[in-house]
C-alpha cells in the first residue's frame, strides 16, 4: 500500500527525472568527442548522440594506400564512437545517479 500523498510524490519525482534527462540528452547533441589514427592524420568528430559531425584528413596522407587510408578512417570513426558511448554513458549516469546501470536507452 502506498501512503497518503506518496503517488504524487513519485510522479513529482518522476518527472523531475524526466526533464533532467531530456536536458542531458540536449547537451550530448552540443558535445564533439574527437577520434584519431595515424597519429593524428585523421580525426573523426561525433556528438554524443554518436553522429558523425566531421572529418580531417592530412592531405600527405592521401597519396597513401588506399587501404591504408581507409583503415586510418575507420580506426578514426570508431576510436571516435567508443568515446562518444563513454561520455553518453557518464552524462547519463550523473543525472541519474547511476540508478540506469547497464540499462542501454535507445539512441544512447
Amino acid at each position: 500500500m502506498i501512503p497518503k500523498g506518496g503517488m504524487a510524490k513519485m510522479i513529482k519525482k518522476a518527472q523531475e527525472l524526466q526533464s533532467q534527462m531530456e536536458k542531458a540528452q540536449g547537451e550530448l547533441n552540443a558535445i564533439e568527442i574527437e577520434g584519431q589514427a595515424g597519429g593524428g592524420m585523421v580525426t573523426a568528430k561525433v556528438n554524443g548522440h554518436k553522429e558523425m559531425v566531421a572529418l580531417d584528413i592530412d592531405p600527405e596522407i592521401l597519396e597513401e594506400d588506399k587501404e591504408m587510408i581507409e583503415d586510418m578512417i575507420m580506426a578514426a570513426v570508431n576510436q571516435a564512437l567508443q568515446n562518444a558511448g563513454k561520455a553518453a554513458e557518464e552524462k547519463m549516469n550523473s543525472v541519474t545517479g547511476g540508478m540506469m546501470g547497464k540499462m542501454k536507452l535507445p539512441g544512447m
